[in-house]
């Protein structure tokens, strides 16, 4: 059930994010990769906001300030990968702008559910569910 609560959250973030890089990177010409950056930071607090509220119980394992700190590091770790992802796309490959951030996005929801889910706040020893 968490899966799926966190899809529609995921997607939410997704949308903000995909949609602010859309209008930086492709309607008022930005350089993309720092449009991208500037997106996903803004779609992290999004996504944050609302895991915390409808999938995961906040300070399950850690307090409240260290759980935020954790999740914008998991976050910058999925921030670098959506950049390698998005320049290798664009700049090695050619493929166009918002692809290739539809791509980055898939494989770091990937990795921001996975890590959340098991690590920031999952309760010790639990079994997925």
């Amino acid at each position: 059930m968490k899966l799926v609560r966190y899809f529609f959250v995921g997607g939410t973030a997704a949308v903000v994010d995909i949609g602010l890089f859309a209008i930086g990177a492709k309607l008022m010409a930005l350089p993309y990769l720092p449009v991208a950056a500037g997106s996903f930071v803004v779609a992290t607090l999004v996504n944050y906001f609302l895991s915390v509220r409808l999938v995961f119980e906040s300070g399950v394992r850690f307090r409240k300030y260290g759980e935020i700190g954790l999740v914008f590091i998991v976050s910058a770790l999925g921030l670098a990968v959506n950049q390698t992802i998005l320049w290798i796309a664009v700049a090695k490959f050619g493929v166009e702008l918002i692809a290739a951030k539809l791509a980055a996005t898939a494989v770091v929801f990937a990795w921001n559910y996975s890590i959340r889910r098991y690590f920031i706040f999952g309760r010790p020893g639990e079994k997925a569910g």
